[in-house]
């Protein structure tokens, strides 16, 4: 499985940004797709913002326009940038690597997961 570790995570005030980083032990440029997710208390994990290896990104609803997911190559290191943030977004941040593996008529994926970060909108 990829390894992954989150950092970033705090409190900030709402208006305020955040950055999250995931360090992945393998390239990220090789996992299929990547993203973070968000869990708040009493809800389910829901997702946040993806990219795949050529590079499409996709966006929730209530984040777009103010987080940005981005990689780092050189540091294997997979970004979300986040703006203009809002008490609704208080939640732990997870980062994800979705892989399929094997031929095509026999693939199988996984899913990595890491331990989360916690991000608090609070004034």
């Amino acid at each position: 499985q990829v390894q992954l570790v989150e950092s970033g995570g705090g409190l900030v005030q709402p208006g305020g940004s955040l950055k999250l980083s995931c360090a992945s032990s393998r390239s990220i440029f090789r996992i299929n797709r990547m993203g973070w997710y968000r869990q708040a208390p009493g809800k389910q994990r829901e997702l946040v913002a993806t990219v795949t290896s050529g590079g499409i990104v996709n966006y929730a609803d209530s984040v777009k326009g103010r987080f940005t997911i981005f990689r780092d190559a050189a540091e294997n290191i997979l970004s979300l940038q986040m703006n203009s943030l809002k008490p609704e977004d208080t939640a732990v941040y997870y980062c994800n690597a979705y892989e399929e593996i094997g031929p095509v008529e026999r693939v199988v994926t996984r899913n990595s997961w890491g331990q989360g970060t916690q991000v608090t909108v609070s004034s």
